[in-house]
C-alpha cells in the first residue's frame, strides 16, 4: 500500500495530476494520506525517510482546502497506478529460498543466498537518520574512533560533516581517516553501533557485508565541511598516510568541478596550463566542456587547441586521466595562491 501511494509524490510538476487543477505529485500524496485513518496514514509514514515524512507533512498543510474534484482526481490517478502494479515483489524472499533450497539442496542455497541477500538495516541505522548532529556527536565522541567513523559513513554527507565538526579537533583526523579506510561493515561492528544508539544488547542477524566508507564516502564528509577545515584535515591525514590524502583530495574535486568556474578564473587557469596538457585533458572532456573552456580562449587559440585534438589519434584512458590531474593540481595550487577562486571556496570572504 504505501509503495503504491508514494508514486504520485515522484512526479515534479504542478501539472503531474490529470484533473487536479495544478496538483502535484506531493500534494496527490497528501490528499490521499489525509483520506486515510489515522492508524493506516501513521503506518504508512512509517516506512517514509525523515525528509520523505517532513516533505509530505509539509504537503498536508498545503492541501488543507481542496475541491471535491481534486480529491477524485488524486483517486483516479491511485487507482489507475495501483492497478498497473504487480505483486511480484510480495513475499519475494521466502519464495526464493524455497526455489533455490529445491534446486541446490539447503546447505548449498544458504551459501548462495549469503553471497546474494541483500544485507538488513539494523534499527541502530534506522535511529542515526532520525538524530540531529549534536545528539549523534554527544553519543560517538567518547567512543573508539571507528565507531565514529562507521557512525559517520552512515549518514547523508552533510549531516556526516555537521558531526564531524562538532567532534574534537583532535579526533576529527583519525575519525575522516578511518572512514576513507573502510571497506565493508561486519556484523560485529553493527551489533556495537546497536549498542550504543539505543543502548541495549541486540542480536543482529548475520549477513553480507555491506559496502560503505572509502575515499569517496569521507570526500563526501570533507566537501561539506566549512572552508579551511578541509584542508587542515587533508594536511594532518598527509603525515599519516600521505597516499590516502592525496586520494581523498582528488576525489573531492574532480575535472568537471573546473567548469563551476567563471570565465575570469578559468581564462586565468588556462593560461598556466600547457597547451600539450590541455590537448589531452579536453580528449576525455564533452562537448559542453570544451565549448566552455574555448569561450575562454581567443578564437585563435581556441582554433589551435581544436585542430591538435583532432590530429591526435586514440589515446589511453590513463593519458587523460593524467592530464586532467595535472590540471586540477595547477587549479589547487593557483587556489592556494590567491590567484584563482574555485567555486565552492569562496563562501567565507569579503
Amino acid at each position: 500500500m504505501e509503495e503504491t501511494l508514494t508514486a504520485p509524490a515522484a512526479a515534479a510538476s504542478p501539472a503531474s495530476v490529470p484533473g487536479g487543477e495544478g496538483l502535484g505529485g506531493s500534494e496527490a500524496a497528501a490528499i490521499l494520506l489525509m483520506m486515510l485513518g489515522d492508524e493506516e496514514a501513521a503506518e504508512i509514514l512509517s516506512h517514509l525517510d525523515p525528509h520523505e515524512v517532513q516533505h509530505l507533512g509539509s504537503a498536508m498543510f498545503n492541501v488543507a482546502d481542496v475541491s471535491e474534484g481534486q480529491v477524485e482526481a488524486v483517486f483516479d490517478l491511485f487507482m489507475n497506478r495501483a492497478k498497473a502494479r504487480t505483486t511480484i515483489g510480495f513475499g519475494a524472499a521466502p519464495r526464493i529460498r524455497a526455489v533455490m533450497e529445491h534446486a541446490l539442496g539447503a546447505e548449498r542455497a544458504e551459501t548462495v543466498l549469503a553471497r546474494i541477500t541483500p544485507p538488513t538495516r539494523s534499527r541502530a541505522l534506522d535511529a542515526l537518520r532520525w538524530m540531529d548532529a549534536k545528539t549523534i556527536a554527544a553519543l560517538i565522541e567518547h567512543e573508539h574512533p571507528q565507531i565514529a567513523a562507521l557512525v559517520l559513513a552512515h549518514l547523508e554527507a552533510p549531516i556526516a560533516a555537521d558531526v564531524l565538526q562538532l567532534l574534537p579537533a583532535d579526533m576529527q583526523p583519525d575519525v575522516i581517516y578511518r572512514v576513507a579506510r573502510l571497506e565493508s561493515v561486519t556484523g560485529e561492528a553493527l551489533e556495537e553501533l546497536e549498542r550504543i544508539l539505543v543502548r541495549e544488547v541486540a542480536r543482529v542477524s548475520s549477513s553480507p557485508a555491506t559496502a560503505r566508507g572509502g575515499a569517496s564516502e569521507a570526500a563526501k564528509i570533507m566537501t561539506n565541511l566549512r572552508p579551511g577545515i578541509d584542508q587542515r584535515l587533508i594536511r594532518t591525514l598527509s603525515k599519516v598516510d600521505r597516499q590516502l590524502a592525496q586520494k581523498i583530495e582528488d576525489e573531492m574535486f574532480v575535472f568537471e568541478d573546473l567548469m563551476e568556474l567563471d570565465e575570469k578564473n578559468l581564462g586565468t587557469l588556462l593560461r598556466n596550463v600547457d597547451n600539450d596538457v590541455l590537448v589531452v585533458a579536453l580528449k576525455g572532456a564533452d562537448e559542453k566542456q570544451r565549448e566552455k573552456i574555448f569561450a575562454c580562449m581567443s578564437a585563435r587559440a581556441a582554433q589551435t587547441i581544436q585542430d591538435e585534438i583532432a590530429e591526435r589519434g586514440p589515446m589511453r584512458l590513463a593519458e587523460v586521466h593524467d592530464a586532467q590531474k595535472e590540471m586540477l593540481a595547477t587549479a589547487r595550487r593557483l587556489a592556494d595562491a590567491g590567484t584563482i577562486m574555485l567555486a565552492g571556496r569562496g563562501d567565507d570572504y569579503v
